[in-house]
């Protein structure tokens, strides 16, 4: 059912690294991207696909990995996502890329967690050292990674409390909450 998809498709920033993503589950994860709708149906985006430690390590330093938990660097060697997978746009097809790579993460991520696995949806990046890490030619913008693993951590929707307050946060016990508003305050009628 695709509601329990949806619930189960969190922002999972720790995984258990030793658990490798391989790059024919990758393309599988792609493929639905690319059966997703594109604006203009112009199909601009591309992807560089990431299972291999190496090439991991060399991706992991220019991520940022949750902008609330201002004290944490991100996962730590052995709960580091096992694959990854660079979302590009191609400027020789369209510029700027409208919605479509918020379209296909999601497709993706969905797609991840229908296999038992999960995902982080990553936009605050280091452009510029990625695109010198991996070589990435002026052609291609950087649009998302997702990173890509068996979820190590558990993840907890609330509801957000009278305060209003919307950020995330974990408890004593690791616990990853997420507050989300109310179907009756997401709805509005004019």
């Amino acid at each position: 059912m695709i509601k329990e998809l949806v619930k189960k498709n969190r922002s999972y920033r720790r995984f258990y690294q030793n658990e490798q993503v391989d790059r024919e589950t990758l393309k599988e994860l792609v493929e639905l991207a690319g059966l997703s709708p594109s604006a203009s149906n112009l199909q601009p985006l591309k992807y560089i696909l990431s299972c291999d430690a190496e090439k991991n390590s060399v991706i992991f330093p220019f991520l940022a990995w949750a902008g609330y938990l201002k004290d944490w660097p991100g996962p730590e060697e052995g709960e580091r996502p096992s694959a990854y997978i660079v979302i590009l746009g191609d400027t020789d097809i369209r510029n700027p890329f409208e919605c479509d790579h918020g379209i296909a993460a999601q497709s993706m991520l969905l797609g991840a967690v229908e296999k038992g696995l999960g995902g982080c949806m990553l936009g605050s990046i280091n452009r510029d050292g990625l695109r010198d890490a991996l070589k990435i030619t002026e052609r291609f913008e950087i649009l998302l990674v997702l990173a890509i693993g068996r979820p190590k951590e558990v993840v907890v929707l609330d509801a957000v409390d009278q305060s209003g307050g919307i950020k995330y946060w974990r408890d004593a016990e690791g616990k990853h909450h997420v507050p989300k508003r109310k179907l009756e305050d997401i709805i509005v009628d004019f």
